[in-house]
This record gives structure tokens, sequence and C-alpha cells, in this order.
């Protein structure tokens, strides 16, 4: 290589490694500082693509973990009302027994008329959980759709639990009791066969209503499961290695003491020539 005034290249070389190493310095302390390895897309285009969508899926089950946890807490309080409807329906038949029995010397229409209060309560308790009949066209309560995501498909995507229908109405109506008396011994006993049936039919709802408890913890368990992975996923292409990362930052250190020290020699490398002009 020749020695000139006019073209120092040596000292662009050096430069050029100089403005290298820095540039390799920041992007290192970029890193640490952020925590990230993909900063901007310049980065890692395709791997920040991939992260993102990580990201968008993880917010979506992230999301749906709630909404299944919200409908786990109304079906409770469905399950709840049942269960309270369930020991009226003891209730019942235990006063229906009592007046069923010639063996009785109390009062029948004191009787009568608690068991005629408990219907009542019936109705008011099942109203009070969307389980009573409603609106002025028949209609009742609709499935319970709950978006959790994850799945191929938005349908995959969702937990459904089936309350529709006047099979799931629990009213005292729907219960085929809401015309019984036990007034008389005869009608005690009647009333013990319907409030028997009501019993099984109670007992399908609170059924349903279980299965779809059920259902949603398992699929909150999946959700979870799935946040999981797809959280060490983006990890593993967003995250930076901070060991690695904080041994590129001696590294570039180093590169960059020795680059400037260099970048000197060759600046000063033109002013040896001036001795061959002595």
């Amino acid at each position: 290589m020749s020695l000139s005034f006019q073209t120092n290249v040596t000292s662009l070389v050096a430069e050029n490694n100089l403005q290298i190493n820095s540039e390799f310095q920041a992007n290192t302390i970029g890193q640490l500082t952020s925590g990230y390895r993909i900063n901007s897309s310049g980065d890692d285009a395709a791997g920040l693509a991939v992260a993102n969508g990580l990201r968008s899926s993880i917010s979506e089950l992230t999301q749906g973990v709630r909404n299944a946890n919200d409908g786990v807490s109304i079906l409770q309080t469905i399950d709840g009302g049942l269960n309270n409807i369930s020991n009226i329906l003891d209730q019942l038949k235990t006063l229906a027994t009592q007046s069923a029995s010639t063996t009785f010397s109390g009062n029948r229409t004191t009787l009568n008329n608690e068991f005629t209060t408990l219907l009542g309560e019936i109705d008011r308790q099942a109203a009070n959980i969307g389980l009573g009949s409603g609106g002025t066209a028949g209609t009742y309560n609709v499935n319970i759709d709950v978006y959790i995501g994850g799945g191929d498909t938005q349908a995959d995507s969702k937990v459904s639990v089936n309350l529709s229908g006047a099979s799931n109405v629990v009213n005292s109506t729907a219960l085929g009791i809401h015309a019984n008396t036990i007034d008389t011994a005869a009608n005690a006993l009647t009333a013990i066969t319907n409030l028997t049936a009501a019993v099984t039919t109670l007992g399908n709802v609170q059924g349903a209503v279980g299965t779809g408890e059920n259902d949603l913890q398992y699929a909150i368990g999946l959700a979870q499961s799935q946040i999981t992975s797809k959280s060490a996923a983006e990890s593993q292409v967003r995250d930076a290695n901070i060991a690695q990362e904080a041994a590129n930052l001696t590294k570039s250190q180093v590169l960059q003491q020795s680059s400037v020290a260099a970048l000197a020699q060759a600046n000063a490398a033109p002013q040896a020539l001036l001795k061959l002009l002595q």
C-alpha cells in the first residue's frame, strides 16, 4: 500500500471499524437495558412478526381466562340458587308428608299457607337466577357462550353452556308443582308424587350447570397451559440473552477502545511522511 498525504486509507479503515464497533456496542447496550433482543423491526423483521403473533395470542387467551372465570362465577351463582330451590323442595315434601298422614292433628290450613308461600319463593328464586319463564313470547334463558380463544376456529375457541328452553326453567310451573295444595290428606299425597318428579327435573338442570362449570374449568386449564407455552416461545424469539449480551458488551468496549487507539495511530501516520521531505 502506497503512502499518501491525500488519502489516509489506514485512517479510513480504522474509522469504519470504529463506527461498526460503536454500533455493536449501542445495540448491545440497547438489548441489555430493554431486555429484548428485538427492539425494532430492523433487528429481526421475521422474528418480530412471529413474536407479535404469539403476543397477540397470549393477550387473547389471557382475556379468555378472565371470561371463563366470569362464566364460572355466573354458573356458581345459578348453582347456588338451584341448591336453594332443592332445599325448598325438601321442605315442601316435609310439609306434604306431614299433611298426608291421617294422624296429623294440627291445622292443615296453616301447613297449606306455608306450602303456598314456599311455591312463590321458588318462583322468585328461579327468576332471580335467570331460569324462570320470561317475556310475553314465552322465551327463556339463552345459551351462555364464553369466548376463550386458543382454537383453530372461533367455534373451537368458546365454551357453550346450554341453559335455554323450557326444559331448563325451574319455577313451580316448570317443576309441575304450582297447582298443588296440601289442605287435605289426598291433595298432600298428590303433592308428594309431583314433588318427587320435581326433584328429578331440578336435578337434570343442576347436572347441566355442573357440567358447564367443569367444562369452563377444563378450558381455563388448557388456556393457562397455552399461555405458558406461547410465552416461552415468544421469549425465545423476542427476549435478549443477558449472559451473552453482557459478554458482548465487554467485547464491544474493548473493540471500541482499540479502534479509537488505532484511529489515533492512523491519523498520526502522515506526520511520519514529513521526515521524507527533510
